[in-house]
């Protein structure tokens, strides 16, 4: 297991294109990290850095207290599972697990020992005589997992691994690489766009934007606590609803109307805030039926379009202008084209400065 410290780590490229900026990050041993944001926003381009497959242009990383910028991929002791798998076509998968090893020299009947176990962890038993060519999508990707952690390195880097595969297998081989990594303890940093495996597999999570950190935090922090729109938006699906307006003579006005802003806000905000663009954020899944909540904002819209998703139904409506998504139990689905009303408990608003787009506390 290692113990990983970046600081102030940035990638410029020859053209000049500033890929990450001011990257600082301590990452405990046996952490499960995930970098999340969206395509271009520097997460790959900073696992490539600890790996050792870029440069790092500025900053300085540390692998159990020891700088290891000028270190080579090997003498970093780390293992990358790629997005393309990068599995030997003519090499069975037992040689495709026992590659690495015999490569270091190790002796055959270790290999053959490790390469048994860990296939047993990944489910791979009965495939250790096929091709790649012979295995579905999420049997090549355990292969690719297996090729890693059968080197016992203390880092495992894992870029978008899942991203080829369909729907049911993200979902099984998410839970798979989870209790790899409880087996394994080793640290791990998983680089996705997708917010839910961000959200089902990290012990903390690195949003990111354009190069730089927008919010490190638990899962549970990140969803409750965003410091800006961006990670608000980011996190949670469907991602949560942001309505423009400002404060007018105490209350938030915006043009589906005006509610009480100081229930939610606070008197001193509200002041703070008189006559300046401000924006309030809920999510779909925090509104309630009208009627049921005793504290709580009463809005009215019209359903424009519902969609049935078993164990609930997205809502999306028309607040006078402002469009909102809202999530309801499917037994209570609103008409389609109709008015509906509905409730947003104030302990469920959040409310950002218009201008830099932070979170006001």
């Amino acid at each position: 297991m290692a113990y990983l410290t970046l600081q102030g780590i940035n990638k410029v490229y020859p053209n000049g294109f500033h890929a990450v900026h001011d990257f600082n990050l301590e990452i405990q041993k046996g952490e499960f990290i995930v970098f999340v944001g969206p395509s271009g926003c520097g997460k790959s381009t900073t696992l490539r850095m600890i790996a050792g497959l870029e440069d790092i242009s500025k900053g300085d990383f540390f692998i159990d207290g020891v700088r290891a910028n000028e270190k080579g991929p090997r003498e970093r002791e780390i293992a990358m599972v790629f997005q393309s798998y990068a599995l030997y076509p003519h090499m069975s998968v037992y040689d495709n697990l026992a590659f690495g090893l015999t490569l270091q020299g190790v002796d055959e009947e270790v290999i053959e020992k490790k390469v048994l176990a860990t296939a047993k962890i990944l489910g791979l038993t009965d495939y250790l005589d096929r091709k790649p060519r012979a295995l579905s999508g999420g049997q090549r990707q355990r292969v690719a997992v297996g090729r890693a952690i059968i080197r016992k390195v203390g880092v495992f880097l894992m870029d978008e691994p899942l991203s080829n595969l369909d729907a049911k297998q993200r979902v099984t081989m998410r839970s798979e690489i989870t209790q790899i990594h409880r087996e394994t303890k080793a640290t791990t940093i998983y680089v996705t766009h997708d917010q839910t495996e961000a959200m089902t597999m990290a012990d903390r999570i690195v949003v990111m934007k354009d190069g730089y950190i927008q919010q490190v935090g638990t899962p549970r922090e990140l969803y409750f606590d965003p410091v800006n729109m961006f990670v608000a938006g980011f996190i949670g699906e469907p991602p949560m609803n942001f309505i423009e307006g400002e404060i007018k003579g105490g209350k938030f006005v915006f043009s589906g109307g005006e509610i009480e802003a100081s229930a939610s806000l606070g008197a001193e905000n509200v002041a703070k805030y008189e006559g300046k663009p401000i924006v309030m954020g809920f999510r779909p899944e925090a509104i309630k039926l009208k009627g049921s909540e005793e504290n709580a904002y009463s809005l009215e819209c019209m359903v424009e379009l519902t969609e049935l998703l078993g164990d609930n139904t997205n809502v999306y409506a028309d607040l006078n202008g402002a469009r909102v998504i809202l999530k309801v139990d499917p037994h209570f689905t609103p008409e389609e084209d109709a008015p509906w009303a509905f409730e947003i408990p104030h302990k469920s608003v959040y409310w950002f400065d218009k201008e830099t787009e932070l979170v006001i506390k």
